[in-house]
């Protein structure tokens, strides 16, 4: 196998299609997002890349919580719509005919219509560069009942998610094995 060097970039794919929601009452908002990972277990963490210019970046400040929901393959126009348009000059809510609803832990509303929403409270951020990370601890996740499996677990075909690879939305594919199936 022939390698090629490249310069330096951010060639991890895949990487996760979310919309956070931010910010409370007529300020809430809707931003799409792929720099985002899981960086501890106990206590739960997740990460969000976030370059300081946009609009949500300091909602999330502000409110010091934040929601990552999760959509389904068939919100990837919803999420795509919510990375290109700012909330800034729309109210995304509307735009896209999206549902605030409550969150169990957090005051920022959560997306109704994703089947998955993880709650956080801001513990952390750090200056990285052009963007700074936002280090989140998740304090409720809500799961919609349709997507689960008998044992109570997410059903992946039945949540359809999708990922983010260098400017194209991909569906995720079939099953390959499961943790430790090498063994």
């Amino acid at each position: 196998m022939t390698k090629i060097t490249q310069k330096p970039t951010t060639a991890l794919y895949p990487v996760p299609a979310v919309m956070v929601s931010c910010g409370t009452g007529a300020e809430a908002n809707i931003i799409t997002l792929s720099w985002v990972g899981t960086l501890c277990s106990k206590p739960p963490l997740i990460g969000l890349g976030m370059r300081p210019s946009r609009h949500s970046y300091h909602l999330i400040q502000q409110e010091g919580e934040f929601v990552i929901n999760l959509p389904s393959m068939e919100q990837a126009k919803e999420l795509d719509y919510c990375g290109i348009v700012s909330g800034r000059d729309e109210d995304k809510w509307v735009s896209c005919g999206f549902t605030k609803s409550a969150g169990t832990e957090v005051v920022v509303p959560l997306i109704a219509e994703c089947p998955v929403n993880i709650e956080c409270r801001l513990r952390e951020t750090f200056s990285l560069g052009i963007h700074d990370l936002f280090i989140g601890e998740v304090v409720a996740v809500q799961v919609d009942e349709t997507i689960l499996n008998e044992h109570g677990r997410i059903d992946f075909d039945k949540a359809k998610p999708f990922a983010y690879l260098d400017g194209e939305y991909r569906q995720v594919g079939e099953l390959l094995g499961t943790f430790g199936y090498s063994r």
